[in-house]
């Protein structure tokens, strides 16, 4: 008869669910920096090659296309997982890395607040603009889309850029006690 050992567990390290919830939000900033900077550099700038109809659909079906789980959970969770690693930092004693953190949320904030209040009306209209006209009608609306939407999109990039590195900053100073 084989005798079984018991078993035995590892103490947690302390403040381990406050590096997770770090790493998570992390994470989550540098995959909505990435997906900005993609718009910024390639996604636009390849719309811009297309006639207004053709921009005008692309954008519709990307539009329809974000709005999903994998998208929510990395556009919320980038939020929730700043903010509770932030609170988990201060609570832990780490000052400095929980005020890079804050810094990261503010910040992030910034760029949901643009996301609510500029991206997503400007998509919402020009998809009910878009949906009857044509010729110079549809030039225009593009034209004034695309003249308000980059600009948007841009600070977005820098605010999830800006975000993503004072986590990362958070990080290093979390590390090293």
């Amino acid at each position: 008869m084989t005798a079984i050992a018991p078993t035995t567990s590892l103490p947690a390290r302390p403040g381990g669910r406050t590096e997770a919830s770090l790493y998570a939000a992390t994470i989550a900033m540098g995959l909505s920096a990435g997906l900005y900077f993609a718009f910024d550099v390639s996604v636009m700038p390849g719309l811009d090659r297309t006639d207004d109809a053709a921009f005008a659909s692309a954008m519709g079906h990307i539009n329809d296309a974000i709005e999903n789980g994998f998208f929510g959970l990395v556009f919320f969770g980038a939020f929730l997982a700043t903010g509770v690693s932030g609170v988990s930092l201060r609570r832990l004693g780490h000052t400095r890395a929980a005020r890079w953190t804050w810094a990261a949320l503010a910040l992030y904030s910034a760029a949901v607040a643009v996301t609510m209040k500029v991206n997503i009306p400007l998509n919402r209209r020009l998809a009910q603009l878009t949906a009857e006209a044509s010729g110079p009608e549809l030039a225009l609306i593009r034209d004034r889309f695309r003249g308000a939407w980059t600009p948007a999109n841009a600070a977005r990039t820098l605010a999830c850029t800006a975000a993503l590195a004072c986590l990362g900053r958070a990080l290093t100073l979390r590390a090293r006690g």
